[in-house]
């Protein structure tokens, strides 16, 4: 009886509200249309904006494919531009620049580690396709550079393991650069082993790293060899005669007196010099 009077009495409660609900909506009209408009404005305001956010994120998202796909094309150009003489590896310089600013401005950080890894990527080849000479300090401040985007993309791609071991073999590779082939095979010998990175195209590239790195670190140097003697062959055919020489009047000798002549009946040794009777 409790329950079923309970229910009376809801059942009263409801019935009495809706017969007020035409006063009550009279007297609170003004109300009711302001927290209507309200609704209204805010719930457009948070749909233009998740929809501004995804279109957005898709143009971010298409840029930085076509900047990550305009990589090998550059370098192709770059090297066509070789042959007419002219240096145009500035281009992955710029590059570089647009990969950063896509870094700064993704809302997603696996976008962000992507663009940043990629930078180091241009920023290291760059310094490979350069025609010229590049000094040292350069070549540091440049390599810094990378090392800073691969160490970066290596906090920002946390849980995506793809990500993590392509920041990781940058750091390897920068190491590599600069001649520390210790770290850098510390560094390779942490991708090709952690399971965490197994089947990853970072893992593989690694162990080959490991098995060729030692043939970067010997210091070749080339034996001379020794000086050989041609021999002469004698081809067959007559002997060649011997050369004419030709003297003009004026360089012919004056005669010798009858006293420095061969007396008669003399003949002269070709090998004493001295009459023979």
């Amino acid at each position: 009886m409790k329950a079923k009077h309970r229910h009376e009495l809801k059942t009263n409660e409801l019935a009495e509200w809706l017969a007020h609900l035409p006063q009550w909506t009279k007297k609170n009209l003004r109300t009711i249309i302001y927290a209507s408009v309200l609704t209204i404005l805010v719930g457009g305001s948070a749909f233009f904006y998740l929809h501004r956010k995804n279109v957005e994120g898709v143009r971010k998202q298409l840029e930085l494919t076509s900047l990550i796909a305009q990589f090998p094309q550059n370098k192709v150009r770059i090297l066509q531009e070789y042959t007419k003489g002219r240096d145009i590896s500035y281009s992955l310089i710029q590059m570089a620049g647009g990969l950063q600013t896509i870094a700064k401005n993704a809302t997603d950080d696996a976008h962000s580690a992507l663009a940043l890894i990629k930078r180091g990527d241009a920023l290291r080849t760059e310094l490979h396709y350069r025609l010229g000479d590049i000094s040292t300090e350069e070549i540091a401040k440049q390599l810094d550079k990378a090392q800073a985007s691969y160490n970066e993309a290596f906090i920002k791609a946390k849980g995506n393991r793809t990500l993590l071991a392509a920041a990781k073999f940058g750091q390897g590779i920068c190491e590599e650069e600069r001649s520390n082939f210790d770290e850098a095979k510390q560094i390779y010998s942490q991708l090709a082993e952690a399971s965490d990175f197994e089947g990853t195209i970072a893992a593989a590239q690694a162990k080959y790293r490991l098995s060729t790195m030692d043939n970067y670190r010997e210091i070749l140097v080339f034996k001379q060899s020794p000086t050989k003697v041609q021999p002469q062959i004698s081809q067959p055919g007559p002997a060649p005669l011997s050369p004419t020489v030709f003297q003009s009047q004026s360089a012919t000798p004056q005669a010798k007196t009858n006293s420095d002549s061969p007396k008669k009946n003399e003949i002269v040794s070709s090998d004493t010099n001295l009459p023979i009777e």
